[in-house]
């Protein structure tokens, strides 16, 4: 009787141990999931920053380079698109990167005809509408890498065993990373 007993609290302890742990191991999944979504949310809020500065930059620039109107229609199209896309999923996040790659190609060639007007190259408002776009370009790039290392240790930790029979259990799925434009290892050609 004394050995069945023993048995019986030994597998009750068991069981109570592997619940426990169990919860555990799916908050720390509700904990990371919530990390993602706060970097993720924390990228959205510098390309707003980005967004809010272009209309700025394009009328600055169209009030010395009337005539360049398709530039200025590719900037306002570009910038539409960008504000169309919701990120769901993996899908939606390479929709979203590839319309924010039209975006930063066509604000290029928007500085590209600001470098045309000598006057503009030194009006204090554009030189630092450009400034606060370099600096708006380079927290993406930082908040972007901050979303990637958000993702990996999410996408580790639910992935791991035996944390993933967790994770299969709870619904969690692995998130997308950003990742760069198809030629963007090789350095942009510059001429003047």
């Amino acid at each position: 009787m004394k050995k069945s007993m023993i048995v019986l609290l030994s597998v009750i302890g068991i069981l109570v141990m592997s619940i426990l742990w169990g919860i555990s191991a799916g908050n720390q999944m509700v904990t990371l999931d919530e990390r993602v979504k706060e970097k993720w949310s924390q990228v959205e809020n510098v390309y707003q920053r980005r967004q809010d500065l272009i209309p700025n930059l394009v009328s600055t620039v169209k009030g010395y380079a009337k005539h360049e109107s398709e530039v200025f229609e590719e900037v306002t199209k570009a910038r539409s698109q960008v504000g169309q896309i919701q990120v769901k999923g993996p899908e939606d996040l390479k929709k979203f990167d590839q319309a924010q790659g039209q975006l930063s190609s066509a604000l290029s060639r928007l500085l590209v005809v600001a470098e045309r007007y000598p006057d503009l190259k030194a009006d204090k408002g554009f030189l630092e509408l450009q400034s606060q776009l370099e600096g708006t370009e380079n927290r993406i790039s930082v908040e972007r890498m901050r979303f990637n290392e958000a993702s990996r240790d999410y996408n580790t930790y639910i992935r791991q065993f035996p944390q993933s029979v967790v994770a299969g259990m709870r619904g969690f799925q692995a998130k997308a990373y950003f990742e760069s434009e198809k030629g963007a290892k090789v350095a942009p050609k510059v001429e003047f």
